[in-house]
């Protein structure tokens, strides 16, 4: 078992495939005996019942993030967080307090991530129901120097799986 821990933050529009890569990379770094753990937006925020999208409340929502993901890398545990985490800001703070840290920008055009959207969600944005929907009416700030970069429109899932195996590898995990 790998006693390194790290930061793996994917970031990348709603709907772009940020959490079915996550599962699948735990998947298989479970199957090599690796500590993992995956923090995900929509499950963390049920779980913390944060509604607040404006970007205040997503500030303040990713450091409490980042600071978890910091407590369980320092164990030596693989930390996966799927966030839309649109703000640099936000971003950077992650890499600053984490010791190990990467980031992944999972791209896909917003085209391709609104016919992908099987909750509705993107169609609610685009109707005016929900406000502050990042794609729609809220900026997505693009990573300036990610680690890894996927391409869910072009990749398959087992690509971008590989993609983030070979960092972590090169990384010695």
């Amino acid at each position: 078992m790998n006693e390194k821990g790290i930061t793996v933050w994917f970031t990348g529009l709603p709907c772009c495939g940020k959490t079915t890569i996550a599962r699948k990379l735990k998947e298989k770094l479970e199957q090599q005996g690796t500590d993992v753990e995956l923090l995900d937006g929509d499950t963390v925020r049920d779980y913390i019942r944060n509604r607040d999208f404006s970007q205040e409340g997503r500030n303040k929502h990713l450091r409490y993030i980042a600071l978890m993901a910091k407590l369980l890398s320092e164990r030596g545990t693989v930390v996966l967080c799927t966030f839309v985490s649109p703000y640099r800001e936000n971003r950077d703070f992650a890499r600053s307090i984490c010791a190990h840290f990467i980031e992944v920008y999972v791209k896909c055009p917003v085209e391709v991530c609104i016919e992908r959207d099987v909750k509705g969600m993107y169609r609610k944005a685009l109707a005016g129901e929900i406000k502050n929907f990042t794609g729609v009416d809220d900026p997505y700030e693009e990573p300036d120097h990610p680690e890894v970069v996927v391409e869910t429109e072009r990749e398959t899932v087992d690509e971008s799986v590989d993609k983030v195996l070979k960092k972590l590898e090169e990384l010695g995990i």
